[in-house]
């Protein structure tokens, strides 16, 4: 028997309850048979496994690798994960280096099978890739009872990646652009209306940019590293996302409500 996350409703208030039993419903989640069997395996035989043809040749290995960075719907697609981890990361021409979705890079390096080692043979490897699995699937069964709430959990880890990253500011926010989960977050928290997503590029970093600056009063993704900002960030993006499912049925006065009980 698995153990289906508990988000009673949605909005901030919702994701304020999902963070104070966040370690209780996790630790409940992780103890599903199905998931101990799923990582244990992993955990057993990633040690053996030396080249691209022996994690794509075994189903239950790929199961998690892929897992663990969010392409579990490419499970069934073999000879392009293939390619993806013999090409690897090095040569700035790889297939991985190449694509827009970086999912794939961050696999291709993990895995490493164009080192001279393959980080397989890593004493903390199984450990590294068994906890992001676990995170991720997490994060899937929270989406099966609300996706606002999946997009929140997911939100800290995917900007932390761009903000860190040695792109220009920019370029971050490009970044974004090529991440469905966090436009949507920004497109939602800055008011943004989805349909922008069919301008050319140049003009929706453009849009992204002056609408952080008038809700934050600067343009630069790097200020989402700060705690305070980042939560700011999350919350608006929760309050919306509600009072854009709701504002329908809702008065002007209850939509002032939600944003009152959000502060």
């Amino acid at each position: 028997m698995s153990f289906a996350p508990i988000v009673p409703f949605g909005g901030y208030a919702g994701w304020s309850f999902l963070q104070r039993t966040l370690p209780a419903q996790k630790h409940a989640f992780e103890a599903a048979p199905v998931l101990k069997n799923d990582t244990a395996y992993f955990t057993e035989n990633i040690g053996k496994v030396q080249t691209a043809d022996d994690l794509v040749g075994d189903y239950r290995l790929l199961k998690v690798a892929l897992g663990a960075f969010g392409l579990d719907d490419d499970i069934g697609n073999r000879a392009f994960i293939k390619k993806v981890l013999e090409e690897g990361s090095l040569d700035s021409g790889s297939f991985a280096n190449r694509m827009a979705d970086k999912s794939y890079l961050a696999l291709t390096e993990a895995f490493g099978f164009d080192l001279g080692t393959p980080n397989t043979q890593l004493s903390d490897f199984a450990d590294k890739i068994v906890e992001s699995y676990n995170t991720r699937q997490f994060e899937i069964a929270v989406g099966e009872q609300d996706g606002d709430m999946r997009l929140a959990l997911a939100l800290e880890r995917d900007l932390d990646k761009i903000v860190a990253s040695d792109n220009t500011p920019t370029g971050k926010w490009y970044a974004v652009l090529g991440d469905k989960s966090l436009l949507t977050v920004f497109q939602t928290a800055l008011n943004i209306p989805r349909d922008s997503s069919a301008l050319d590029l140049d003009k929706q970093v453009e849009h992204l940019r002056d609408r952080a600056r008038a809700v934050f009063g600067s343009s630069d993704i790097d200020q989402f590293a700060d705690p305070e900002r980042f939560d700011e960030l999350n919350r608006m993006f929760l309050v919306r996302s509600q009072i854009n499912q709701m504002s329908s049925g809702m008065s002007s006065g209850a939509i002032a409500l939600t944003l009152l009980q959000a502060i």
